[in-house]
């Protein structure tokens, strides 16, 4: 109940801080007497498409480690934690990215990784995937969430999000305009309540092919992870272990922003088309089937 509380609060504060940039911009003013202006309205999509996607990625980390009620582990004198702080460096040095900061936080099997830059990462692990895995398992795991890492996927979801809500802004309006003047007719100066009601249906409705692509984008980010594992291991079979070991287990929870950078997920029926992981049965014998 707390993390969806501050999930709210902070898509509220991201929404006021948004909405004062836009009108400190002038960029609210797309619907005028002479009708609707797009390049008004393509300034205040791209504010609130981007704006949102990119805040939510400057304060991921911080978030993460508020949440999920994280323990930094780098310079820890434990045995444990020096072991994963050390695979960590490894693979960080071999895929060519400075040492993120390492944490661990108490829940079911997962991991993730998170921040806005490549170079000032976060990768965390949960206490059930050290007591579920074996050592070369969680070894993979971390290869995997190193190559998001690597592969700067925090950045690129963002963009993809920023796309395809700007998108959505853009479009929702536009068919709201259209569908107030031409088809209901409106004569007057101001949207009628049928450009409002169009445009929230068409949030609802673009939304939802936005978050399948979305979806879609990221799947294939996770059969890349998977790929980057097995190199920096040097084999894929710690890593088809570890996800059919994964595959057994129920996931943990984690924060919604950092759900599409974790290792597992457990999608099924229709809402696998919305998930950010494919099916562990695909990601193996995507592994297999790898050069």
């Amino acid at each position: 109940m707390k993390r969806i509380a501050l999930f709210l609060l902070t898509n509220l504060g991201v929404m006021l801080v948004l909405g004062l940039a836009v009108n400190l911009l002038g960029l609210n003013q797309f619907l005028t007497a002479n009708g609707l202006s797009l390049t008004s309205l393509l300034g205040f999509a791209l504010v609130m498409g981007f704006g949102g996607a990119f805040i939510s990625l400057l304060i991921s980390k911080p978030m993460a480690k508020w949440t999920t009620k994280l323990q930094l582990i780098n310079g820890s004198p434990d045995p444990t934690h020096a072991w994963l702080v050390s695979t960590v460096e490894r693979f960080a040095n071999q895929a060519g990215v400075k040492m993120p900061e390492v944490g661990i936080y108490e829940g079911a099997p997962n991991a993730f990784a998170t921040g806005a830059f490549k170079n000032s990462a976060l990768v965390a692990v949960s206490t059930g995937l050290l007591t579920s895995l074996t050592r070369e398992e969680v070894e993979a795991v971390i290869g995997h969430e190193v190559a998001h890492v690597a592969n700067g996927d925090m950045v690129t979801m963002a963009l993809i999000q920023g796309v395809m809500n700007t998108f959505v802004v853009f479009l929702s309006r536009v068919i709201g305009y259209f569908v107030d003047k031409v088809v209901l007719r409106n004569q007057n100066d101001g949207p009628g309540m049928g450009y409002y009601v169009t445009t929230i249906v068409m949030d609802v409705l673009l939304g939802v092919v936005a978050a399948l692509i979305v979806a879609w984008f990221s799947r294939q980010r996770e059969f890349r992870a998977d790929a980057g594992a097995a190199r920096l291991m040097g084999r894929k079979q710690p890593m088809m272990n570890a996800l059919a070991r994964l595959g057994g287990l129920d996931p943990g929870e984690m924060p919604k922003a950092m759900q599409s950078m974790g290792i597992s997920a457990r999608p099924s029926g229709l809402m696998a088309l919305f998930s950010t992981h494919p099916p562990m049965e695909q990601r193996i014998e995507r592994l297999k089937q790898a050069a």
